[in-house]
């Protein structure tokens, strides 16, 4: 019986060894978006993700140093999935590129709620959150904003979009597929119809209005309000532009 113990084990032993062999970055990001996906965002460890691959924590050591390098690469490997491509028409006008860049994120990210944890976990100073800034800076300068105003800019626009997403995506409980927007409008819809008017009488008789919070409507209709902002300006900096040099946009 000890020996058989004994064979069995060093049989393990090998399995692992090889499976060692043929571990890589991709096998590790992908154990950890199907962790993400079926289990959220909490169970992304490395622990969690060897047990998902098969090996021995150690192995996934070997490519991340600790958990945040993985988050951080998870990060990255999602915002590298948008497709910068379909905002570089500058034919455009530059409202509908960032609407249609912002869109993009978004569903991204509500699709795998668990990520916009990831995206907060840490600074976004990856290659791939670099490109997409510098995408942003670009239409922006297309908009004829000035250098300074579009870097301002561009972050206030991070800044409405991935915040949004988070309040949003913070009153899924559950991990898995997300439900349908109305049906979820009409849970937060009966929630707030519940507070007590008489001590929250703002609350209760705009509790219609504040049900469509996690709505694709009022992310637009956010994003529009910080765009107005923006145009403003930017008739300023035109305002300011010699005539020989007109602004493009």
């Amino acid at each position: 019986m000890a020996r058989q113990t004994e064979r069995d084990m060093t049989a393990e032993v090998r399995r692992v060894r090889g499976r060692r062999r043929t571990l890589d970055e991709e096998q590790i990001l992908e154990a950890a978006l199907s962790l993400l996906a079926s289990r959220g965002a909490d169970s992304v460890s490395v622990r969690g993700i060897a047990s998902r691959v098969g090996v021995a924590p150690n192995a996934v050591y070997t490519y991340f140093p600790d958990k945040a390098s993985v988050v951080r690469a998870l990060a990255e490997r999602i915002l590298g999935e948008v497709d910068h491509g379909a905002f570089d028409d500058r034919d455009l006008p530059w409202r509908e590129r960032i609407h249609a860049l912002a869109a993009d994120l978004r569903a991204r990210l509500i699709a795998r709620p668990g990520a916009i944890d990831l995206l907060l976990a840490g600074p976004l100073d990856g290659p791939n959150a670099l490109a997409l800034v510098e995408t942003l800076l670009a239409i922006l300068a297309d908009a004829g904003l000035s250098p300074d105003d579009a870097a301002r800019a561009s972050h206030l626009l991070i800044v409405h979009s991935l915040g949004s997403i988070a309040l949003e995506v913070a009153e899924l409980d559950r991990p898995g597929p997300v439900l349908p927007e109305e049906q979820r409008v009409l849970r937060r819809q009966a929630a707030l119809r519940a507070v007590p008017a008489d001590r929250y009488p703002r609350t209760a008789s705009a509790a219609d209005v504040m049900a469509g919070f996690i709505t694709t409507e009022q992310f637009t209709w956010g994003l529009d309000r910080v765009l107005d902002g923006l145009s403003v300006q930017r008739s300023s900096e035109a305002k300011q532009h010699p005539p020989d040099h007109p602004l493009r946009g």
